[in-house]
């Protein structure tokens, strides 16, 4: 029998799910879908590990356990250690001295950002942010599904609710749990094929209104992203979401007006107000939620301290109790 019942296979309940594993425990994790795919927040991610940049204008907590992330997601999957950029259009190199003076883990690049990036046109100074990383999420998705695997634990496709269920239970469902606070705030991303195109690394345009992000995938794919509409509507990226990610790519290399679009995708991270994760204990059931943009930097820090709450009793940081 299960010690834990975890409701949403997305990457806070599989995180929190191979941590109660190390922890000596048996989860039972539930999806209405089953196993990860092209469905939840989770699919869409960028996979940037990007705890600095996010300093920029994320809380001091996210930067703090943001840190351990990679070294973390490296014990599941592939993480590509090659830190990340952060560059503007030439009119608004005003923006890159504030984001500077925001963050923190960086160095100004002046005369070798080619060295970096052979193949980044335009720009003639950035930051780069040599600590941080990045990995592919829908590869990670699978391994960590492979890894509960190897410890017994199977993905089952059902629905269930906290109610329904006797002992301890997570709900990791994201947007369709119930903790009290949580907002919606929309996302959307493109898929370019652009095998004439080269980077090794996450790269950051700061623009005014349409800021990008440009995250290389295997295959000559790179993962454009992503908006930030304060929103609840569900349907597919919208042509003004399209035009924006499409132009502000096109500012920073015209190679990609040739690029194929490959895939595009939309949905809800669930937030609070402070756009900070946290695990909410409410009884018996403890709500992890609030991921926003942090999804896969967070992940890990929310599913350990949701585990030695259950298993140790010791409340981290990220544990707030109603």
């Amino acid at each position: 029998m299960a010690d834990v019942t975890i409701i949403g296979a997305g990457v806070a309940g599989l995180w929190a799910a191979l941590a109660l594993c190390k922890a000596g425990a048996a989860p039972r994790v539930i999806d209405r879908s089953g196993p990860p795919g092209p469905h939840g927040c989770s699919w869409w991610a960028g996979g940037m590990l990007a705890p600095f940049c996010e300093g920029a204008v994320a809380e001091p907590a996210i930067v703090r356990h943001g840190r351990e992330a990679a070294r973390a997601w490296a014990e599941v999957t592939p993480v590509a250690h090659r830190g990340s950029l952060v560059v503007t259009l030439e009119r608004d190199r005003g923006e890159l001295a504030r984001f500077a003076r925001r963050t923190e883990g960086h160095e100004w690049v002046t005369g070798g950002l080619r060295d970096l990036e052979p193949d980044l046109p335009g720009p003639s100074q950035a930051l780069f942010f040599a600590q941080e990383a990045h990995l592919d999420p829908r590869r990670a998705l699978a391994d960590l599904v492979a890894a509960l695997a190897a410890r017994g634990v199977q993905i089952e496709t059902g629905t269930a609710c906290p109610e329904e269920i006797a002992g301890p239970v997570i709900d990791a469902r994201g947007m369709a749990g119930t903790p009290p606070g949580l907002r919606p705030v929309r996302g959307e991303m493109v898929v370019l094929g652009a095998p004439d195109i080269s980077l090794s690394r996450p790269v950051r345009l700061l623009h005014p209104r349409h800021p990008l992000y440009i995250v290389p995938r295997r295959g000559g794919l790179f993962m454009l992203g992503a908006t930030q509409i304060e929103s609840a509507d569900r349907r597919g990226v919208s042509a003004r979401s399209l035009l924006e990610l499409l132009s502000a790519a096109y500012a920073l290399d015209p190679r990609f007006a040739e690029a194929e679009v490959v895939e595009t995708g939309a949905d809800l991270r669930p937030a609070f107000a402070d756009n900070v994760p946290r695990v909410l204990a409410q009884g018996r059931v403890l709500h992890l939620n609030g991921l926003f943009r942090h999804g896969y930097l967070m992940a890990p820090a929310l599913g350990r301290q949701a585990a030695r709450y259950l298993t140790e009793g010791i409340k981290g940081d990220l544990v707030h109790e109603d």
